[in-house]
């Protein structure tokens, strides 16, 4: 897990901000401010409890046993070869391959409608772009600026 800090480039041009809250913990992983030891300690245990989840899942859907599913289980990327090896897939083929098998344990006969998901997407520059942004229009709307022109007379 990882989250991206701005709170020094807000200091470099002039912008802090003031958060309110319920909880320790409703501004965790915020950008404008560096995770405390308890956030750490939080993050922490979330990210061991689904590892722990994946584990189990892996173990009970390809009848290995949990040690070892974590043996192996520590970020790698597997080829489609190694991951057959390590018992992780049943066959190795591609997207029509899969099709078919789908199509067959669906128990469907002839041709199939594949439908494909929106290209859409946005691509991380334009989230970490985009997350920014907004939290210096936030920002600069919490100032509420005013521009006042003033005249002094003759």
């Amino acid at each position: 897990m990882e989250f991206v800090r701005v709170e020094d480039l807000l200091n470099k041009i002039g912008i802090r901000l003031e958060v309110l809250k319920s909880g320790e913990f409703k501004d965790i992983g915020s950008p404008h401010r560096e995770l405390t030891e308890r956030d750490r300690k939080l993050i922490s245990s979330i990210i061991t409890d689904i590892q722990g989840q994946f584990v189990q899942a892996v173990a009970s859907g390809r009848n290995l046993s949990v040690e070892k599913v974590k043996e192996i289980a520590d970020g790698r990327v597997f080829s489609g070869a190694k991951a057959k090896d390590l018992d992780l897939v049943d066959v190795l083929g591609n997207f029509h391959d899969a099709v078919n098998v789908a199509k067959e344990i669906a128990g469907i006969t002839g041709d199939a409608t594949l439908i494909y998901p929106r290209k859409g997407r946005m691509e991380i520059w334009e989230a970490f772009v985009e997350g920014t942004a907004q939290s210096v229009v936030r920002a600069l709307q919490a100032i509420k600026p005013r521009l006042a022109y003033e005249w002094g007379g003759y």
